[in-house]
């Protein structure tokens, strides 16, 4: 038996009122892939007060000293599988289901202090009318990658749920294992995570590619469920859950990961399993398709996306202290 991560949270107290939270994070499976020894800082909550910032990333290197590490990243909460990244550009824009949001002065708060920028993570949308024609040079791609394979494409079985999302994440893995950050999902968060995701799942917007009837990619894309949330203020009871699963159009759905094994990634089968939502995308009177995140350091999958005619939204910022 091996300890996945260990978790101390912190609070900050004024008056016996609460300004302020963090989490020090120590994740060893991490540590154990990367062959390293880092700390993580994550859930940073406080109002714009130094004097109440500070000392919060002061108990988390405390802490994380006293067990022989001065490596610190952040914020993650609580790994780069979930949400990460501090809000620092895209602030007009309403914040996306499972996407993190922030007030602007987070990151003077964050700066301040003395962490440096790591990695920014991009938030790109495509509309519909976008999406409906392809740039020439990824229709060549699209082209040459069904001419080289014998490629399908077909939405995920809600009949077999679980087997479905355990093989998503099993080439999720597979496939992001060269990728900033990344960090494999253990055996019991695929099942947590199949579990959690099944109600919110549409199966139109989580696709497989197989090669040869082998599967070989995967889409996978959920709504924008914000909205909805916010239109029943958080509360599923006693009727808000109808509001949040109604058949009523979404108008964006954010795709999560577009992951193709690394024997198919230079292939172009990646656009031929995104471009097999597209008369989905029409189906369900869909308006905009999220991309989130696109590490800066991810050159293929952002010029991928700034042909196709993505927008960019968003920027959230991963911190490194100096050591």
């Amino acid at each position: 038996f091996q300890i996945v991560a260990e978790q101390q949270t912190f609070l900050a107290l004024r008056d016996g009122q609460p300004v302020g939270r963090i989490a020090a994070i120590l994740n060893h499976e991490s540590n154990r892939h990367f062959n390293e020894q880092r700390g993580y800082w994550g859930f940073f909550e406080s109002v714009d007060d130094r004097a109440v910032a500070h000392p919060l990333f002061d108990a988390v290197r405390d802490w994380l000293a006293n067990r022989g590490i001065t490596a610190v990243r952040g914020p993650t909460n609580p790994s780069m599988n979930y949400e990460c990244g501090l809000l620092i550009d895209g602030f007009d824009m309403q914040p996306t289901f499972m996407m993190p949001y922030n007030p602007p002065y987070y990151q003077q708060l964050v700066e301040s202090y003395g962490w440096l920028k790591t990695q920014d993570l991009f938030t790109y949308v495509g509309i519909a009318e976008q999406l409906q024609t392809l740039d020439p040079k990824l229709k060549r791609v699209f082209e040459g990658a069904m001419e080289r394979f014998d490629i399908t494409i077909r939405p995920i079985n809600k009949r077999r749920f679980k087997e479905e999302i355990t093989l998503y994440l099993e080439i999720y893995n597979r496939s992001m294992a060269g990728m900033w950050g990344f960090v494999p999902l253990t055996e019991g968060e695929i099942q947590r995570i199949s579990s959690e995701l099944k109600m919110l799942i549409v199966p139109e917007l989580a696709q497989v590619a197989q090669v040869d009837g082998k599967p070989a990619g995967v889409v996978f894309g959920i709504p924008d469920y914000n909205p909805r949330i916010k239109q029943i203020d958080g509360r599923l009871f006693p009727f808000g859950w109808l509001t949040l699963l109604s058949r009523k159009p979404f108008k964006r759905f954010r795709a999560i990961s577009t992951t193709v094994l690394p024997e198919y990634q230079m292939w172009g089968v990646s656009i031929v399993t995104l471009a097999a939502l597209i008369p989905e995308f029409i189906k369900l009177k869909l308006q905009e398709v999220e991309f989130s995140w696109v590490a800066e350091s991810n050159h293929l999958s952002r010029s991928s996306l700034q042909r196709g005619g993505a927008r960019y939204e968003k920027t959230h910022r991963m911190y490194d202290w100096p050591e």
